[in-house]
């Protein structure tokens, strides 16, 4: 299977803490992002992995089998590289939107009527 390292990690925090908003906090991602990841796993495995039927959250045999799976594809993964840090910027300068003309003194603003007495 081609399962991503994040859709596993995602997993395993759902599993380990088996409350889905205490695991999307620890993520640190929206509860609803960790609800999409695991329905996207659970059609690519074909299988159920968590009981979400009002009653307490438990893995199923397959979520079971999974978990152990994920844990060492987890292990044998290479660390997340991390982004590039960018200096930072000098002073921020205020735009003044694009295509503004500069006013002289004495003309007529761009694009506007004079207005009539």
């Amino acid at each position: 299977m081609t399962m991503n390292t994040t859709q596993l990690a995602r997993f395993v925090a759902a599993a380990e803490e088996l409350h889905f908003p205490r695991a999307a906090e620890a993520l640190g991602i929206p509860l609803a992002s960790l609800y999409t990841t695991l329905d996207k796993l659970e059609a690519e495995v074909g299988h159920p992995l968590l009981t979400r039927d009002g009653g307490p959250t438990r893995l199923t045999p397959a979520g079971e089998l999974l978990l152990v799976e994920a844990r060492e594809r987890l292990a044998a993964a290479p660390p997340p590289v991390a982004p590039p840090k960018t200096p930072g910027g000098g002073k921020a300068k205020a735009s003044k939107g694009k295509g503004r003309a500069p006013v002289v003194k004495g003309q007529p603003k761009p694009f506007k009527k004079r207005q009539g007495r």
